[in-house]
């Protein structure tokens, strides 16, 4: 392993055989994850090859069990992450009222950006940690099923997870790709949308970036006969209106109850019509966008995620009455300080501002508060004046040194304002497609 790792710290390309080696000797705990930690670094600091990402892939794909589902229909959604990203949980239903199995295996936190996984975990009873026989059953059942990374599916991408998370390591085209797509097609997903959040809130700074992880993304899609597109979507601000898990959740119910904002809503929707399409129940992107529209209109996708929450175990009396679920009972508005228009947010710094709640992760064996977060009464072009409400903390008792502390952060490092009138941002700024698409 020193020797590996000396290899990728000088910038040398690892051969196929030595990338199987790391993968099988880490999941068998021959080496030790402080070694793992120093080989991630060298890869995030001189990169991979094409092929190198390809090796590293397959290792971890192949590093647990793999599941197959008969049928193009079979198609699952990822997200690279970003600052109020709740999509999953819209979408999800959305597809299958139309008819897509969405078999989707999430992750939790990473780095400034919220977890799926932690996100529906803040509903009472969801069981997240079902093993593969009940992973299958539920979506043939079902047509859409969500649980947490599993120790049968790519158990390398577990542990690599949880050190890229903690070691600066996340924001690495080929250790996303790999960990991406080790799960996807592990999973038995026969057609993947991609997500590729570009900004400040986003791995992904500039669209330069974002495009070469789509190449890179989409490349493993066609190596592998999966039909796949990538969208690259705004993460310069929250996407929709609120931050921190139970929060996220809530929003998520309003959108499928057609009153969500507008922002995650046309990213559901468009990201739906294009799992619609590629699982071939629509022909063209217009008519699987009308029918994902349908879907959210007629309440039918509501009713299939009250499904999904009740299949796994979780209560569903929090979709007619928002307080059962654990959100924190304090709040603090935060107000304008002046006239003007929101320029822009640093939106990475909303996400470790609410991790200083609790609301993320600082150290892999932290537990999340479920309860904590913001909710956004402006967005970037909105014009404010003196004293109005920008966005309100929920908070626990005995954090009020914490809400100081972020609401001086917050107007340090995190807002900036205009006197002249802002540009209203692009929501979806590029779709890609690949090329079995």
């Amino acid at each position: 392993m020193y020797e590996i790792i000396d290899k990728k710290k000088n910038g040398l390309e690892l051969t196929d055989q030595e990338i199987k080696w790391v993968i099988k000797s880490l999941t068998s705990k021959k080496i030790h994850e402080y070694q793992m930690t120093a080989l991630l670094m060298a890869i995030f600091l001189n990169g991979m090859t094409v092929a190198e990402t390809a090796a590293l892939t397959d290792a971890m794909l192949y590093s647990g069990k793999t599941v197959t589902f008969d049928g193009k229909n079979v198609i699952d959604k990822h997200s690279t992450g970003g600052i109020g990203d709740k999509a999953s949980f819209i979408l999800a239903p959305i597809a299958a009222a139309c008819g897509v199995k969405v078999p989707m295996i999430a992750g939790r936190g990473l780095g400034f950006t919220g977890g799926t996984v932690d996100k529906v975990e803040s509903i009472k009873g969801f069981k997240t940690d079902l093993g593969l026989d009940k992973f299958e059953s539920l979506l043939n059942k079902n047509g859409q099923v969500l649980i947490g990374q599993t120790k049968e599916i790519a158990p390398a991408d577990r542990i690599i997870y949880a050190l890229r998370d903690v070691t600066a390591t996340i924001d690495s085209i080929p250790l996303i790709t790999a960990s991406i797509m080790s799960k996807k097609l592990a999973e038995g997903a026969n057609g993947i949308v991609m997500d590729i959040k570009v900004g400040s809130g986003a791995f992904m700074k500039k669209k330069a970036g974002a495009k070469k992880l789509a190449k890179s993304i989409l490349g493993t899609a066609d190596r592998f006969k999966k039909p796949s597109v990538a969208l690259l979507t705004n993460m310069n601000q929250p996407l929709g209106n609120s931050v921190g898990n139970s929060l996220e959740i809530i929003e998520s119910v309003e959108v499928l109850k057609g009153k969500g904002p507008k922002d995650i809503t046309e990213i559901s929707l468009a990201l739906s019509a294009w799992m619609i399409k590629l699982a071939g129940v629509e022909k063209t992107y217009n008519k699987a966008l009308a029918r994902a529209k349908k879907a959210l209109k007629d309440g039918s996708a509501l009713k299939k995620f009250e499904e999904l929450i009740k299949a796994q175990g979780g209560q569903t009396k929090f979709i007619k009455d928002y307080s059962a679920l654990p959100v924190a009972k304090n709040k603090h508005i935060v107000k304008a300080p002046k006239d003007g228009y929101i320029k822009s947010f640093k939106c990475d710094e909303i996400g470790l501002l609410c991790t200083e709640l609790g609301g993320g992760r600082k150290v892999k064996t932290d537990k999340v508060d479920f309860g904590v977060g913001f909710v956004f009464a402006k967005k970037v072009s909105d014009k404010v004046k003196k004293g109005d409400e920008i966005f309100t903390i929920y908070y626990n008792k005995g954090q009020e040194d914490v809400v100081e502390y972020i609401e001086n952060r917050f107007f340090k490092d995190v807002i900036k304002f205009s006197k002249t009138k802002v540009e209203k941002p692009q929501t979806i700024y590029e779709i890609i497609e690949g090329k079995t698409c």
